[in-house]
């Protein structure tokens, strides 16, 4: 196997951004960074910013990308590379997978756009190389945290279900004021669309959808009160693994009190609108400001009873602040995001797996204890 790869990000945003730090500075052996987007200037300022953020010898090549179309520029650099990150919107995962199937390219996304994952299942059918789907944060750590939770409450207790799997995520500001008690710390595209789109969930043991907004509720997580609520996209594979093992399974969102009763104010002020997932969007962007502070807060849980009927309970809880790498302070959704991106295209290219690998699917103290995501994470 080759000790040195020739990593190819798509994509120059914030996710792209800290993916190329953390491989130039995390790498035991220091990858050479090829940065395609759209917008070639903005390819090559996020190279110049990796190269002067690290504190290793690294090269870093911008080039132009087009997502729908492949130039003579892109095909040599795609024939030369090993992997390929996804980090472009999640409309455009078909066929950036189907150009990284083309020229057997390893593959990792981060979208938790469904049908697009279904179309990328069918597309990279027989493929050569490997390609994990819906990693990051969430959908991405949280769902193997969960699925691990799971695996390792049935071994300790000897039964083979449980009553209740439930896992939390917020991205959220370290201060919140009213009335929106809200502010964007990344990109505000894709908010609304979480906050409306119909959610996958088991009930009674059986993978069913619920919408979106539908079970608010309270919780305290390390003596801080949060709220919660289901949005989409987050439970990644996971009600179709579990479907009959798990009672009741679900992904929610985690937010400051008083936010979501601000989203039901403006979703009823929005009963007319043709498009209420664009219509809450510019609300949001008119309303809701962008803070640079961040936190992630994460929580997992799994419920159920033991062999001699006794009730159990095992919690796992997370907070996230921002981080030093190389020369660069990382926001917590950065760092959180891009080192689970990172983690997985290194196992790709380290077991050499072929075809399609979902969450359900990666071992989860493996991944979970990778040298990229444990060192945002900490030891699980």
């Amino acid at each position: 196997m080759k000790t040195q790869h020739m990593i190819i990000i798509a994509g120059a945003g914030g996710i792209a951004e800290a993916a190329g730090l953390i491989l130039a500075e995390w790498s035991s052996v220091t990858p050479t960074i090829y940065i395609g987007d759209w917008d070639l200037e903005k390819a090559k300022s996020v190279a110049h910013w990796i190269m002067d953020g690290t504190t290793k010898s690294c090269k870093v090549i911008a080039f132009h990308l087009d997502a729908q179309n492949i130039s003579a520029e892109m095909e040599a650099i795609f024939e030369a590379g090993d992997a390929l990150l996804d980090c472009l919107p999640g409309s455009l995962a078909p066929h950036m997978a189907q150009m990284a199937k083309t020229h057997h390219l390893h593959y990792a996304n981060l979208t938790e756009y469904v049908a697009e994952t279904n179309q990328i299942i069918d597309i990279t059918q027989g493929a050569e190389t490997g390609f994990v789907l819906q990693t990051g944060l969430a959908p991405g750590y949280i769902d193997i945290l969960a699925h691990g939770m799971f695996q390792n409450f049935c071994k300790q207790y000897s039964v083979e279900q449980v009553d209740s799997l439930e896992f939390k995520v917020g991205a959220l500001t370290d201060h919140a004021i009213a009335p929106h008690y809200y502010g964007f710390t990344w990109s505000p595209i894709g908010v609304a669309t979480e906050y409306l789109k119909d959610c996958i969930v088991i009930r009674d043991y059986k993978k069913t959808t619920l919408p979106a907004l539908s079970e608010r509720a309270s919780i305290i997580i390390d003596g801080i009160h949060y709220e919660e609520d289901l949005t989409s996209g987050g439970a990644a594979d996971l009600p179709d693994a579990l479907s009959g093992k798990v009672k009741r399974l679900d992904y929610k969102t985690l937010r400051h009190p008083g936010h979501y009763a601000w989203v039901a104010d403006q979703l009823r002020g929005l009963s007319d609108h043709q498009d209420a997932i664009s219509g809450l969007q510019e609300v949001m962007l008119r309303e809701i400001p962008h803070i640079e502070d961040d936190q992630i807060v994460i929580y997992a849980a799994v419920e159920g009873k033991d062999a001699q009927g006794i009730l159990r309970r095992q919690e796992t809880a997370k907070r996230i602040q921002p981080q030093l790498i190389g020369k660069r302070k990382l926001r917590a959704i950065q760092t959180t995001t891009a080192s689970a991106l990172v983690e997985a295209i290194s196992w790709l290219l380290e077991t050499q797996t072929k075809g399609v690998v979902l969450q359900s699917q990666l071992e989860s103290s493996r991944f979970l204890n990778g040298h990229f995501v444990q060192r945002v994470y900490g030891k699980v």
